[in-house]
């Protein structure tokens, strides 16, 4: 059977035990979120148990006892690898408190809305050497990634399991406009549904919480064949995942149909 450490990722774990999965879902509450295979994959390749351990509240060695018990191999002596004490960015060790403007987005949230509008305003008016905090209780992973490649310095600070505190340090000039660009992609609708249509996937992320909605897009075109298109329900234009299908060689175009609904397609570009 497999030996196992503080440093060893979950998801492996996972992959050697069919029992694997449940014993970790046991050790905390924290940890239920393991169960949506859309965030599990997303968390259980990245987490190690060590890293586990400080979402779910709990020691190593109770992930040791448990996962024992399915008969793994427990190397109690190793420590935990670096990773698990990442360094400060220069910019936040430094940072001072008229440089940070804060914006906690979790009533916009608890309200039902979208707080992508007010975010996109807000980095607009970020002038350099300021850092924009944003208060929310999950990991903004879309636009930490989006924001990082417009030259942003970025650091998320994860307090707990729903407060998580984001920085975005405003280090250069930076195009602002490229948070909207491309979402006007309605050239073409009409000729690729027709070349596509009967080769489409259809997946409809409308009643996803964020950020379900993008890590669900993915997923899905991680399978989607070579000749074939996806075709997405969505409540809005999904900004951040523009430069992801960029990165990843997809086209797409996309259909507004009404406030609250949009129509996408996805395609190998």
């Amino acid at each position: 059977m497999m030996s196992i450490n503080a440093n060893t990722k979950i998801a492996a774990i996972i992959r050697q035990h069919p029992d694997a999965l449940e014993a970790i879902v046991s050790i905390s509450p924290k940890l239920e979120k393991l169960r949506n295979p859309i965030l599990r994959k997303l968390m259980a390749g990245r987490a190690s148990i060590a890293m586990a351990s400080k979402i779910g509240g709990c020691s190593v060695n109770i992930f040791f006892e448990k996962l024992n018990t399915l008969g793994f191999e427990i190397d109690a002596c190793t420590m935990p690898a670096a990773e698990e004490k990442k360094e400060l960015p220069d910019f936040i060790t430094s940072l001072k408190k008229e440089q940070v403007v804060e914006l906690d987005v979790r009533p916009v949230i608890a309200s039902g809305k979208d707080p992508l509008n007010i975010i996109t305003e807000k980095v607009k008016s970020i002038k350099i050497g300021q850092v924009l905090k944003i208060i929310n209780s999950f990991k903004p992973v879309p636009l930490m990634l989006l924001l990082e490649k417009q030259g942003f310095g970025v650091y998320a600070d994860v307090i707990n399991d729903n407060l998580v505190e984001t920085y975005f340090y405003k280090q250069t000039i930076t195009n602002n406009n490229s948070l909207e660009e491309n979402i006007n992609a309605t050239k073409g609708w009409e000729e690729t549904i027709q070349k596509f249509h009967d080769k489409l996937q259809t997946i409809d992320v409308r009643l996803l919480e964020m950020p379900l909605p993008m890590l669900a897009i993915l997923e899905a075109l991680e399978n989607l064949p070579e000749d074939k298109a996806l075709f997405v329900y969505h409540k809005r234009i999904p900004v951040y995942l523009l430069p992801e299908l960029a990165e990843r060689k997809f086209d797409y175009r996309i259909k507004q149909i009404k406030d609250g609904e949009v129509q996408m397609l996805i395609f190998k570009a």
